[in-house]
């Protein structure tokens, strides 16, 4: 069957048949992502039967749908309350977290979601027509390439410490060395586990996410009685929906802005191995290095919000691409319906979408239709949601830290990583007491191992050259653009300062 524009619209009609299945899987979903330490993996996996039982169809469309909604579902806290319940949302309260602070956290909530369902939109629009040319990204994307892309999100970390260059690095260096904890790699062999068995795969992230943000924030925010100010809570509490359609007005707006940071996630998406979090902590500096006014970076700048909800929602649709195309799964939930479309006698690759089209395109098709049905769904609640700040604190900072322990519980079962985010959170609090960015520590101990696995990779295939990091077209290219992008703020700021020193000059004469 061909895949024209009649088939895409009769596919489209198909599956928005099924909206009695994903009005409430968007539900479930938002309700899951929200959730620190939950995830669309670990819910399908508890799901797992209920799904196995359900015809192919249904139980696809059930997946994929509760992966969208969980992923957009990550950003609400992540604004509300500054807990990134997962990585993919670990970028997300740099600036959603500040406009919260400002009274403005259903404004900021109407842009993560518009930027998001926007970002699904496009990715998957993208895919539907260039899922064989987009397969292939996979295959050139290799150790050398992946350790470039690594650079770029770890070099935020430079961009945190331009305000405080000392301790931003140390804050970066400190979260780069906690990172390196755990098994080595190559000769397995354990570093800084303190003999502790559950550090010997590493500082598992849940606990360190929610500790550092989340629990450091509630220890903070116990001081006072309310996380906002008074100005700001008048703000809030005033609020109506004119807030709501001025964030979705404002994204609209930036189309432009959510579109390149979208394909920023869908091209790392469709690499296997790479995640949400690597793409949203580039597409975060991509767009703090060519914004015209970096400066509001941090500070409750839409952009700054913008970027890693698009990026991390592109990455959806990137991850099912060699799924389907080449049957290798980009990510958990990926694997997860493998597992299903072979309990069921789907095939994957060529032979999908040759023996059952309608399926095989039908998937991006259920991405797009339940991120079209989400807009219905979750913009009306912005409102609503965003009336969480105005909780006081006797009774939020219990709240946060109870659901934190619980969420850093969930994704081992492990007590210790409950005391490990107790842990993380002290860390946090003097971090913060002290003027270092928290989120410089976690790029380290999120990118950090990442990085130091694909870079040992490519040593040991070229037997200890390092001169293997240039042997690359691609990679070479992408070392131009790293540089290219560390530059262009400093050359961008040099052209500024002479424009304004010759205006005034002018001025003077």
């Amino acid at each position: 069957m061909e895949a024209n524009a009649a088939f895409f619209a009769e596919s489209f009609l198909h599956i928005l048949s099924f909206w009695w299945l994903i009005i409430p899987t968007i539900v479930l979903g938002l309700v899951v992502g929200a959730i620190p330490g939950f995830s669309a993996a670990n819910t399908i996996i508890v799901l797992l039967p209920v799904t196995l039982s359900m015809p192919p169809e249904h139980g696809l469309i059930f997946m994929v749908t509760l992966y969208c909604a969980s992923r957009l579902g990550a950003g609400i806290p992540a604004i509300l309350v500054n807990i990134p319940g997962t990585a993919g949302a670990a970028a997300t309260p740099l600036d959603g977290y500040p406009m919260a602070k400002q009274g403005l956290g259903q404004k900021a909530l109407a842009i993560s979601f518009t930027s998001s369902i926007m970002g699904g939109l496009i990715t998957t629009a993208i895919a539907l027509v260039a899922m064989p040319a987009l397969s292939r990204v996979g295959f050139y994307m290799h150790s050398v390439e992946m350790v470039v892309v690594m650079l770029f999100g770890i070099s935020l970390i430079a961009s945190i410490a331009a305000r405080d260059t000392l301790k931003g690095l140390i804050a970066g260096f400190f979260g780069l060395m906690i990172g390196s904890i755990g098994t080595d790699v190559v000769y397995a062999t354990p570093r800084g586990t303190m003999g502790f068995l559950e550090l010997y795969d590493g500082i598992p992230l849940v606990p360190a996410l929610v500790g550092l943000f989340a629990i450091s924030e509630a220890f903070l925010v116990i001081e006072g009685e309310s996380i906002l100010s008074q100005h700001s809570r008048d703000k809030a509490s005033k609020g109506s929906w004119a807030q709501t359609l001025e964030g979705t007005a404002l994204t609209l707006k930036k189309w432009w802005h959510v579109t390149w940071t979208s394909l920023i996630g869908l091209v790392i998406g469709v690499t296997p191995g790479a995640g949400a979090a690597i793409a949203s902590f580039v597409a975060y500096q991509q767009s703090r290095t060519f914004s015209k006014t970096p400066e509001l970076y941090g500070t409750g700048h839409p952009e700054g919000l913008i970027a890693p909800e698009s990026a991390n929602n592109g990455v959806t649709a990137g991850t099912l691409i060699p799924l389907l195309v080449l049957g290798i799964p980009g990510g958990a939930t990926a694997a997860i319906m493998l597992v299903v479309m072979q309990y069921h006698g789907v095939p994957t690759g060529l032979s999908l979408f040759r023996q059952q089209p309608e399926l095989g395109y039908g998937i991006f098709m259920a991405m797009f239709v339940s991120y079209l049905l989400m807009a219905l769904v979750i913009l009306p609640l912005s409102r609503y949601m965003s009336r969480v700040t105005l909780v006081s604190t006797t009774f939020m900072s219990p709240m946060i830290i109870a659901f934190t322990l619980i969420g850093a519980f969930v994704p081992r079962e492990y007590v210790f990583d409950m005391y490990l985010a107790l842990a993380f959170g002290i860390i946090g609090y003097i971090a913060r007491k002290t003027g270092y960015h928290v989120a410089a520590i976690l790029i380290g101990v999120i990118l950090g191992p990442l990085m130091e696995q694909y870079m040992l990779r490519a040593l040991k295939m070229s037997d200890g050259d390092v001169m293997v990091l240039f042997s690359s077209p691609l990679g070479n290219l992408l070392w131009f653009c790293f540089f290219a992008t560390i530059a262009l703020p400093y050359l961008l700021q040099r052209k500024r300062r002479k424009r304004e020193e010759s205006v005034f000059s002018e001025g003077e004469g």
